[in-house]
């Protein structure tokens, strides 16, 4: 499914072991065969086929396959060496952070190396404290907690973010001072936020030799245009730069494509899709760029020209139908209204009107409103009757002819 080779994809960003379980082995018709076939088809061939991808059949329903999974990441971190030291000061990721009411700020936290301690004194981002409680993923108290162990701990002087680091340190002015620090990294981060690649940017950063690989996630309507999409942004070539497509799936542009584009310096083209409203202003938030094309050649032209600094944009006007004014209504609340019906194609209410008048166009001006009978309306087809204001035009007159276009930007 999508979100498989979403994870998949996250996880070869990530650098990390892949270790696939393969579930719901309880259900009649199960065929992991089937599964590990389509798993080679994103290069993870299985080590019964004799590639190093260790596959798990499991059933979280009937617990079927779960002590040989725990086995297998037991084995992976053994053969990995993923080790840590028990016997040290605490240090790990927060993995959430909230302010309760009653109990002030309140963090879980995952032990990656060392032992956290009751008493402990923490920072965690840029907050600092000392861990005054100390509970389990049940809710029960405990004192203190080793490597690979999640807690909730209280005493910080403010929630941190999720994904900050935290470490246990030996006193609390050696705590200030590591806050600080992180405070000037923190400003750093903030401003190579405005460095990230844009297709503006590209020549730039090729010509002071930054980059040599630019990386795209693609994202379009069907499979056979993701497909199409990618091969057809593989066959760019330039000298100082190769296309590395790092995904590639169906659906709209979603949180989890910015997240991945943050992490890998990607740009992201749409091809025939939306832009998830979250995405977009966490997108917009971190300087990553979305194009959406809905033309192939228009994606290829895009980059092509950003990747040999000639990235201009350019409009056109493209005509969308055409009225004629029947009737003129002079309103005191509402100004000029031209009684019209759509002679061909489509009104639309965010079109611009060149306006016709024996022959000659005598003003060119945005549509205000549009309506049918009583009703705001989005737009209205050919043979329809409906009432049309100007953006600072009354000089309507019967028997003027409108005709409605819209301004797009395209590429010579």
């Amino acid at each position: 499914m999508p979100q498989t080779i979403e994870a998949i994809n996250h996880a070869r960003a990530a650098g990390v072991e892949i270790i696939v379980a393969i579930n719901k082995m309880d259900k009649e018709g199960a065929n992991p065969d089937r599964v590990m076939q389509q798993l080679t088809e994103h290069e993870l061939v299985p080590e019964e086929w004799g590639g190093n991808v260790i596959c798990v059949p499991v059933s979280a329903k009937t617990k079927m396959g779960i002590d040989k999974l725990l086995e297998t990441i037991n084995l992976v971190a053994e053969m990995s060496e993923l080790k840590a030291n028990p016997d040290r000061s605490a240090k790990g990721v927060v993995i959430e952070a909230k302010l309760d009411k009653g109990r002030g700020p309140i963090a879980t936290l995952l032990v990656q190396n060392g032992t956290l301690k009751a008493g402990d004194i923490i920072i965690a981002g840029t907050a600092v404290g000392k861990v005054r409680a100390m509970t389990d993923y049940q809710g029960k108290k405990i004192n203190s907690a080793g490597p690979s162990v999640p807690v909730e701990i209280m005493g910080l002087d403010a929630a941190p973010m999720s994904g900050d680091l935290f470490n246990a340190v030996s006193d609390e002015k050696l705590a200030r001072r590591l806050v600080e620090q992180r405070k000037e990294e923190a400003k750093e981060e903030e401003f190579k936020a405005f460095q990230k690649v844009t297709l503006d940017t590209l020549f730039d950063t090729l010509q002071d030799g930054e980059m040599k690989e630019l990386n795209i996630i693609v994202k379009a309507d069907v499979q056979g245009s993701v497909e199409a999409v990618k091969q057809s942004l593989l066959k760019i070539e330039n000298d100082e730069v190769r296309v590395k497509i790092i995904h590639g799936a169906v659906g709209t542009v979603n949180e989890s494509d910015v997240m991945l584009a943050n992490a890998s310096n990607a740009i992201i083209v749409g091809f025939a899709v939306d832009v998830d409203p979250i995405a977009k202003d966490i997108a917009e938030r971190d300087g990553i760029e979305i194009k959406t094309y809905n033309i192939i050649y228009d994606a290829i032209e895009d980059i092509e020209n950003a990747m040999r600094g000639m990235r201009a944009p350019k409009y056109r006007d493209v005509d969308t139908g055409e009225a004629e004014v029947r009737e003129v209504y002079k309103i005191s609340s509402a100004g000029t209204i031209a009684g019209s019906i759509v002679t061909s194609g489509t009104i639309k209410r965010n079109c611009k009107v060149r306006i016709i008048r024996g022959g000659k166009q005598i003003a060119d001006v945005e549509l205000a409103n549009l309506k049918r009978f009583k009703d705001e309306v989005k737009e209205v087809s050919s043979g329809y009757e409906c009432g049309i204001s100007l953006k600072d035009f009354d000089d309507i007159q019967q028997g003027d002819i409108f005709e409605a276009y819209i301004v797009e930007e395209y590429r010579d």
